[in-house]
């Protein structure tokens, strides 16, 4: 008899991956594709969408006509600040742009003018001005920059949204994927920004993510939820399973800092500090904050491993020595070596003065502490007045680094600080929503690979 799964479509921007899930929400399969970009229109490097379309329907049709799998439901988990254009007909009408293309800063700044400057309209959108990575100001761009292609537009789609169309032909938008820094939500009002409807955008109204339709494929019935935005997935596990109220600390390139709990309105200065809110699955604010941790840490053990002399993976035996947290603490309380002393400092010096260690190791902790400073700045920046997160989470690459978590849980003292390893949470989440739309009963037991710090 053949395995009930959910196929969830887990789409990155540098890694795609279709992963099958069984109804006690366990992998079962996992397949990862690598596309090659392609350009767009001006010769901007952009995801070739053409490619990403024929894998998944390819993928799905494969899965209908499997001997081992029995496909009940398909879901999608993207990358967000992805915008696609349909016209009358639903065919695409542009490529996916990038969101890291360059826009004429002038189009979002006739927007902030209208409504009252910069700091108040990123106040209110919970969107710090990004240029296109707020999607809100693709629709800008494309309709000053392209009027001819702009006039056939008809339909609007978040990325998630759109490749759930690919399958179903209908149009939908859903909270996570409209509250990530697009620049279109009003949270004072959770409705849309009024400039929206004032610039003659039309979008759908947001429906809620665990919506489904059921699609025939050669007389096979499946279940399609409409997609969800990947940050907000990875949180969909943790509302299931903690036990109490947690701070998420996603460790990267990026370290994304995120609060599902902290009900205060985001503030001017927090947005001017790289503070933002995204939109969980109960329609929620999710204050966050981020810090460039994997690439400040990258560079400053390449510039400790020159000046010593070591492998670039070195760092990786560096062991947590109490002393030396001691000596680089008081270093640092009086003179930063790596980062200016100014709070929020978020420049690597160009040439630190390595000459004051006696070893690598000494550097590395020196290093450490002053990056676990940074990320304690930025962590408090979402915690509120009113502090009563019990649990840290820490997970990504640096839940690995024995010296991170030794520096964090010494920066929360009254908090239970965690490890958390779950392979593949943000596909995970999609396919926690559409089991659950498909049988509210359901309550598989996740497993959050929960480690006490």
């Amino acid at each position: 008899m053949k395995e009930k799964i959910i196929a969830v479509f887990d789409v990155g921007k540098t890694n795609k991956k279709v992963i099958l899930f069984n109804y006690k929400l366990k992998v079962i399969s996992e397949l990862e594709e690598k596309f090659a970009e392609t350009v767009d229109d001006d010769g901007f490097p952009c995801d070739d969408i053409g490619h990403i379309e024929q894998w998944i329907r390819e993928s799905v049709l494969r899965l209908v006509r499997s001997d081992k799998y029995d496909l009940t439901a398909v879901n999608f988990a993207t990358y967000g600040a992805t915008i696609v254009y349909l016209d009358a007909e639903g065919n695409r009408l542009t490529p996916v742009y990038n969101y890291l293309k360059p826009m004429d800063e002038r189009l979002q700044e006739r927007i902030y003018r209208k409504y009252g400057g910069q700091d108040e309209f990123c106040r209110r959108t919970a969107s710090p001005a990004l240029g296109m990575l707020n999607s809100g100001m693709q629709i800008v761009w494309l309709k000053h920059e392209k009027p001819e292609q702009y006039s056939r537009v008809r339909h609007i789609l978040h990325f998630p949204q759109y490749l759930s169309f690919l399958l179903t032909g209908k149009i939908y938008t859903e909270h996570t994927s409209i509250g990530c820094h697009t620049a279109l939500w009003d949270f004072d009002n959770m409705a849309y920004h009024p400039w929206v409807g004032n610039e003659g955008i039309v979008l759908p109204e947001p429906a809620d993510a665990g919506t489904i339709d059921e699609i025939e494929i050669e007389g096979k019935r499946i279940k399609v939820g409409i997609g969800i935005h990947d940050s907000s997935s990875s949180l969909v596990p943790y509302f299931s399973s903690s036990k109490g109220k947690f701070l998420l600390i996603s460790t990267g390139t990026w370290c994304i800092n995120m609060n599902p709990f902290n009900t205060e309105i985001l503030t001017a200065a927090q947005l001017d500090h790289d503070c933002l809110c995204y939109m969980s699955i109960a329609k929620q604010p999710v204050k966050s904050s981020r810090l460039f941790l994997g690439n400040f840490h990258e560079n400053g053990v390449r510039k400790l491993s020159e000046y010593f002399k070591t492998r670039p993976d070195h760092y990786k035996s560096v062991k947590p020595s109490k002393k030396l947290i001691e000596i680089c603490r008081a270093r640092s309380a009086e003179n930063r070596c790596f980062f200016d002393m100014l709070p929020y400092s978020r420049e690597l010096r160009e040439k630190p003065d390595l000459f004051i260690f006696n070893s690598f190791e000494e550097g590395y902790h020196q290093l450490m502490v002053e990056l676990t400073e940074l990320t304690a700045e930025a962590i408090d920046l979402v915690i509120p007045a009113n502090d009563d997160i019990e649990n840290i989470y820490i997970t990504g690459g640096f839940s690995a680094n024995s010296l991170f978590r030794k520096l964090i849980c010494a920066s929360y003292p009254g908090k239970n600080v965690y490890t958390s390893e779950i392979l593949n949470a943000t596909a995970l989440g999609a396919a926690l929503v559409i089991l659950r739309t498909m049988n509210p009963e359901a309550s598989p037991v996740l497993n959050l690979g929960l480690r006490r710090c």
